[in-house]
């Protein structure tokens, strides 16, 4: 695996959430309070982009369904059994970047 820059830390405000591809895939980039983690960009319910959802607490809100998930645990918020995939992440100055697999 390799971190790969997805993103600018200055083009993410707290509390939002932005859509990067990198390697083929597709990623949400959630910033929660200055925290940024990043989740698969795919919906497990229906396939929708997570990186186009909304931030609400810590949770990632789908824009299609509105299911939600935690951003840090990549867990749904009523069934924890449920959960998106997550990334490591790495901020370096203004970049972001994360594990790609």
């Amino acid at each position: 695996m390799a971190f790969v820059k997805v993103a600018s830390l200055s083009r993410l405000a707290p509390g939002s959430v932005m859509e990067a591809s990198a390697g083929g895939g597709y990623y949400a980039i959630c910033n929660v309070d200055g925290r940024i983690h990043a989740l698969a960009g795919t919906c497990p319910h229906r396939g929708g982009p997570l990186g186009q959802g909304a931030i609400n607490g810590c949770n990632l809100t789908c824009p299609w369904h509105a299911w939600e998930f935690d951003c840090r645990t990549g867990a749904h918020d009523y069934n924890p059994s449920i959960t998106v995939p997550t990334f490591a992440v790495q901020v370096l100055g203004d970049d972001i970047l994360i594990d790609v697999p």
